[in-house]
């Protein structure tokens, strides 16, 4: 009775039905069902014929997906769309809109979601201040290839404790993000790079799941929709052009090349070996819109107090400048940014990874007066060290000055 739409999972009994949605497709779920309803509707001897699961699980697997696991039914949705040779034009054009100077490590992006659904990848963030430009109809796109597994967030729900709705997706994506709560961009850099997480439903216990969801962020916002700082390596940031002609077509044309795209997907080879745990290293992810957004998470004690180590340098021809947090705390209060030894402190360990000396030394120390007169004379202490190289770096306004 293949076509039986009960099952019964442990003591429960589930009905498989397939959920209209508004661009004419269904979504299929499991919907729990009253075995008196059951036999009411077909009598006592069908409710011996429903397919018996000691339980749940989702295992995620695109080319030899088993709906059922060791007596577990899988509740990961298998795709309908089956690779089939066929022309590709217009998704790899499309493909190298979105990903640009990228594309190869695009593909091979989206070829490890397709192979190897399991692996942890980076947080995809498009970003654009312009209409048009596609970002939105990716996000249509790669729900029209998972179908399924793909879940749309807002910024509300994933800041909510309940997650049941999107704990076994493949892929969460955020349109129109603006994480201005440094607890949610920890949580989605934690949730990135795990492999279990915790699954709660209204009313529910929470239980432990295996983690595998990747995270794809759009935004109009390209200077700070998230707080990140300069050391972060897990968000992969793509500022996106605005289509030169708009095809109003473009999302049908994509449909109908899915099969044929994972044809390709399937039969090519990666062009980057795996190298870190999130496969990409750094530098190959790493991008100006990237560095736009490192550089406005920036404080202005940040920003003024580099400006004054690249000033100092200068002044004295210096590849590196030695200081005490007195010194910084200092010199920028002599601006009319105010700061204090903590935050001057924080700053230097925390954001820039610095370390003092661990015992009190020598060290030319600097000083900014009133009139940005700089001065400098022999002092002690545990003193950092900051190189010309960290600055240009890491503030590319530097560059300009």
């Amino acid at each position: 009775m293949s076509d039986m739409p009960y099952i019964r999972v442990g003591t429960s009994y589930f009905k498989k039905v397939k959920a209209p949605t508004i661009s004419g497709d269904f979504n299929e779920i499991l919907v729990p069902w009253n075995i008196d309803t059951i036999k009411q509707d077909f009598g006592k001897t069908y409710v011996a014929d429903i397919p018996k699961y000691d339980g749940f699980t989702c295992i995620p697997n695109h080319i030899n997906f088993k709906q059922v696991c060791l007596g577990f039914y899988n509740k990961y949705s298998p795709l309908s769309n089956k690779p089939k040779k066929g022309p590709i034009d217009v998704s790899t054009l499309f493909v190298k809109h979105i990903f640009g100077n990228q594309y190869e490590l695009g593909l091979d992006y989206l070829q490890l979601l397709y192979q190897k659904p399991v692996h942890i990848l980076p947080i995809l963030c498009l970003v654009s201040k312009e209409r048009s430009t596609g970002k939105s109809t990716f996000l249509k796109w790669l729900k029209a290839i998972f179908e399924n597994n793909l879940t749309y967030l807002t910024n509300d729900s994933f800041g909510s404790q309940f997650n049941s709705d999107w704990a076994n997706k493949l892929l969460i994506c955020i349109d129109e993000v603006l994480f201005n709560k440094e607890e949610l961009t920890e949580r989605i850099k934690y949730l990135s790079t795990t492999n279990h997480n915790k699954m709660e439903a209204k009313g529910k216990d929470k239980i432990e799941v295996e983690f595998f969801g990747k995270f794809i962020l759009c935004s109009n916002n390209e200077d700070n929709f998230i707080k990140i700082d300069a050391a972060e390596e897990r968000f992969w940031v793509r500022k996106i052009s605005k289509f030169e002609t708009e095809d109003t077509d473009l999302l049908d044309k994509l449909v109908k090349e899915i099969p044929a795209f994972l044809f390709f997907l399937n039969n090519r080879e990666l062009s980057s070996p795996r190298i870190t745990r999130m496969w990409f290293t750094p530098a190959q992810i790493r991008t100006r819109a990237l560095q736009n957004l490192i550089r406005h998470n920036r404080s202005r004690v940040e920003k003024e107090l580099a400006s004054i180590l690249f000033m100092v340098m200068e002044k004295y021809d210096l590849d590196e400048v030695e200081f005490c947090p007195q010194d910084a705390m200092f010199a920028v209060n002599q601006t009319r940014v105010k700061t204090d030894l903590t935050q001057i402190r924080h700053l230097l360990k925390k954001e820039w990874k610095l370390t003092p000396k661990s015992n009190s030394l020598t060290y030319e120390k600097f000083a900014i007066w009133n009139r940005g007169e700089i001065t400098r004379e022999t002092d002690t202490g545990r003193f950092y060290t900051v190189k010309k190289g960290f600055l240009l770096e890491n503030f590319d306004e530097l560059m300009n000055e």
